[in-house]
């Protein structure tokens, strides 16, 4: 064989051993680019299922969040509508305790009040405007009252007063000024065992008064503030009668 023959032969035979060698790293480095994408698409599943495990457990504890905060506001309802039945049946016991030994309700000089000292009960002055409105005597009460508020406008039962105010302004049938006491307690004293009662009574003088809509409106923040208060489940009784 020619010795040009065997040069061609021997260039033509490593071409193609370099073409093959090229060819397989290629190949090679195809699966190696084909592993990484996997790992990467995987990496990035495991990614997402963590994530949406972490928004569930988040929604879960949201929702447990939600419901405890409920949960605790039905239990400050419940205890601020005790505490309200409390002091008003205290203030009718120890005013029937104190009526064997005083012949005639009356309104006395008010007794300078003690500041920095927690009540442990209804002040007397308060038993005494209680007391003539418990005797059904509307205005004079309205007068008493009023007079304990100015006395006592740091008193745990000033809210209760002027609620009692109101109270006597819408059996006198005076819805306008029955309105403004209402909407002082329930704007004034939010926390007050009364508010919840003052806010029911504000929607009653509202309907009484035409503004239906307004009334509905009052309604409606009763049950959203005071949800497990009895003046909450009268509100949705009224709201579903009408």
């Amino acid at each position: 064989m020619p010795s040009n023959m065997r040069v061609i032969l021997a260039f033509l035979t490593l071409s193609t051993i370099s073409g093959c060698a090229a060819g397989d790293l290629v190949v090679k480095r195809q699966s190696e680019a084909e592993s990484k994408i996997e790992y990467l698409i995987q990496s990035a599943k495991k990614s997402e299922q963590r994530s949406n495990d972490l928004a569930a457990q988040l929604q879960i504890y949201e929702e447990q969040l939600r419901s405890s905060l409920q949960q605790l506001k039905q239990l400050q309802d419940s205890i601020r509508e005790q505490r309200a039945t409390q002091e008003e049946i205290t203030a009718r016991l120890t005013l029937m305790s104190r009526q064997g030994s005083t012949p005639r309700v009356e309104v006395v000089n008010p007794v300078p009040p003690q500041k920095n000292v927690r009540e442990t009960g209804p002040p007397a002055e308060y038993l005494k405007a209680f007391g003539i409105y418990s005797a059904n005597n509307f205005s004079e009460a309205i007068i008493a009252f009023t007079a304990f508020i100015t006395h006592n406008p740091q008193s745990d039962y000033a809210a209760n007063a002027l609620y009692w105010i109101g109270e006597c302004h819408y059996t006198l049938s005076d819805l306008p000024k029955a309105r403004e006491a209402f909407l002082k307690v329930s704007g004034a004293y939010p926390t007050s065992p009364k508010a919840p009662d003052a806010m029911l009574k504000l929607g009653y003088t509202l309907s009484a008064l035409k503004e239906k809509e307004k009334a509905h409106a009052i309604f409606e923040s009763l049950i959203t503030a005071y949800p497990s208060s009895s003046a909450a489940a009268k509100a949705r009784e009224r709201l579903s009668a009408n």
